[in-house]
Formats: structure tokens, sequence, C-alpha cells
């Protein structure tokens, strides 16, 4: 396997839900869920991509898929543009690229026993001949930690950690290359989170999974990925190698989501940053930088100006005037424009306050 040959290749992703209002269901704005996001994940490795709940994650992780339409952009895969393939061609190509849900109770249907599920896709997609079709699927639930003797057996009967490996199972058994996994071990105990981390590692090792690992929790981003994105209101604010994005993260969102990280050290103080206020809404950005509001260290250019990719050193890049030196050039050149400004709103006042005393008088 080549380490430098990149298998998911996203340019420019957008994906925007529009909002609908009146009699007639009119399009009065859009949700703007997914805002110009790029990035590769190479074979064989694990993109992690985390970040508060409704920044767009999902969204991403389905847009891949062209389970959601994209609204702008391109997705290639192994040189394939995924948005330009038709019905038919997508559909040759669907066993290759498979999705692990988050929830393992409502993604598996309770009128079908475990072999059903898992199998249902073999047979449409032709994956193994009839004659070999029981011994496959049982090869493929031993892979994932199932006894032989729960084929037969219902949704209902299994845990959430046995529902996850049948949801694995699923995925695994049409062969892909590539997989998404939605927040796999959230709706799971920490135990049993460990288990179906270490199984999705495994089974990386022996069949070469490449895979984008959607998550909230860091702790499990940093034990799985190779590389790290860090997304905000649609936004990949920060993408690095796991080493670069941990031992030195840089974006101010960044450094304060890891610092709400707990550390197990009863003798270290936690040094955790309070972001104020509440997520924007993604239906009504903020101008210039969408982080601009909440920032610690938010400057007057950030409300002014979008920060571009900047590529600060090797594979890790962030959108952050703080790295950037034209910018910051500019922003003291605004800091003393809105001080003059100031001044002279402030003489003006004064002036006024001066006549209405002498007219008084």
């Amino acid at each position: 396997m080549s380490e430098n040959r990149v298998l998911i290749e996203v340019k420019d992703l957008y994906k925007y839900f529009p909002i609908r209002s009146g009699v007639f269901q009119g399009v009065v704005g859009w949700v703007k869920a997914v805002d110009g996001v790029s990035f590769t994940i190479k074979e064989g490795e694990t993109m992690g991509l985390v970040g508060e709940s409704g920044c767009g994650k999902t969204t991403i992780g389905r847009t891949l898929l062209r389970l959601t339409p994209a609204t702008k952009g391109s997705v290639t895969y192994d040189g394939i543009d995924i948005f330009k393939l038709k019905k038919e061609e997508l559909r040759k190509l669907r066993p290759q690229i498979q999705l692990i849900f988050q929830d393992p109770y409502s993604s598996l249907s309770p009128r079908m026993p475990v072999g059903e599920i898992i199998g249902e896709a073999v047979r449409e997609h032709d994956i193994v001949p009839r004659s070999q079709y029981r011994d496959y699927i049982m090869k493929i639930m031993a892979d994932c930690g199932l006894q032989p003797h729960q084929i037969d057996r219902y949704p209902h009967e299994f845990s959430g950690g046995q529902r996850q490996r049948i949801c694995i199972a699923r995925a695994l058994a049409l062969k892909p290359k590539f997989i998404v996994c939605d927040e796999p071990v959230s709706a799971l105990d920490v135990s049993i989170q460990a288990q179906i981390i270490n199984l999705l590692k495994s089974l990386q090792e022996i069949y070469g999974f490449t895979y984008l690992f959607i998550s909230h929790d860091l702790s499990v981003v940093e034990y799985i990925a190779d590389n790290v994105g860090v997304m905000y209101l649609g936004d990949l604010v920060e993408y690095g190698s796991k080493k670069r994005i941990f031992e030195n993260p840089l974006h101010p969102y960044t450094v304060a989501l890891f610092s709400a990280v707990p550390v197990p050290d009863p003798d270290r103080k936690p040094n955790r940053i309070i972001l104020e206020g509440s997520i924007p809404s993604p239906a009504n950005p903020p101008k210039g930088c969408k982080f601009h509001t909440r920032c610690p260290k938010a400057m007057p250019i950030c409300s002014r100006i979008i920060p571009l990719d900047r590529e600060i050193e090797s594979n890790h890049k962030l959108k952050c005037h703080l790295y950037d030196p034209d910018v910051m050039a500019e922003n003291v050149k605004l800091v003393a424009e809105l001080a003059l400004e100031k001044q002279k709103a402030t003489t003006e006042v004064k002036k006024h306050k001066a006549a209405d005393i002498k007219k008084a008088e």
C-alpha cells in the first residue's frame, strides 16, 4: 500500500439547506451546514472530525457518500468524482463506500434476523456466490466478535455493544475500502466504547480500511485518528496530523475545545477556557470570522474579513487572522482608525453638551 496515495479528496464542499416559509413554502433563507470545506484522506488512514453538536460533522459524512446532495464542490474517491456519477454507476460503487450509523438501536430493522441484516446487501450486490453465502456471513460475524449461533436472532435480543458490532459487520460484509463512522460509540458505555474502537482498529489493520471518524469525544479521536479536523459552524477551522493538533493546537476554538477534556490527575489544576455566549445560528452566521463572537482573542479585523486557510507548518492548516502577518498589519491600521473615530465622536458630543449649556445660560 502506498503511503502517499490519496483515497478521498474533498474540495470546497458546500451544503445549504433551504428555509421555507409562507403559504407557497418559498425559500426565505439558507442553513449553511457545510460552508466550503476541503481535506484529503490517504488510503489506510483515519481522519477524525471533531466539533460541537450542530457544526456540520454528520452532514459532511452523509454528503461524501451522496446520501445528501451537495450544494457545491467535489468529492473524489480513488480518482472518481462521486458527484458526477450516474445512478447505475453510483450503485456499483456503493459497496466500496459504507456508513456506520450513530444509533445502533434505530439503524437495525427489528423484523429481520441478524443474518438477513448483514447479508441483505451482500445478496443485492452479488458479493459471494449463493452456495457460500451463509458461511461468508458467519465469517463476517466472527470477525466482528459475534457468535455463529446468533445468526438467526433478532436485534432486540442483543445489547447495545453487540448491536453496534452488527452495524459494523453489515458494512464490512460488502468489502468496502472507505467507511464513514458517524459517532459509532457515542451511545455506548465507556467500557463498551473501548471494545468497539479496538475492533475498528483491528479490522483496519486486517483489511486496510480508510475511515472518516466523526466524534465529539477527543480522547477517542486521539486514540484512533491519524489526522484531525476541527469544525465550527460549517467551517474546518484547523486541520493537521494528530500529533500536531494535540500537542500544539493553534486556533482559539481548538484550544478551548481541548481545555474541556478531563485530565485523570487530581493534583493537576484544569485550565478550562469558558467560551462566552452560544453558537450562532448557521442560518445567519456572523460576518468575517464565524468564531469572533465567542473568541477570547478576537480583534476588530475578525468581524470584517473572513480568514483564509494558511499552512502554518507541514500538514497543519488553520483559518485564523492571528497567524496572518498581512491581516495583523491591517488590524493595527483599523484599530488606529477606530480610535480616531471614537475620539472624534467624543469631541462632537462634548461640543454639543457645551452648546446646550451655553443656550441654557
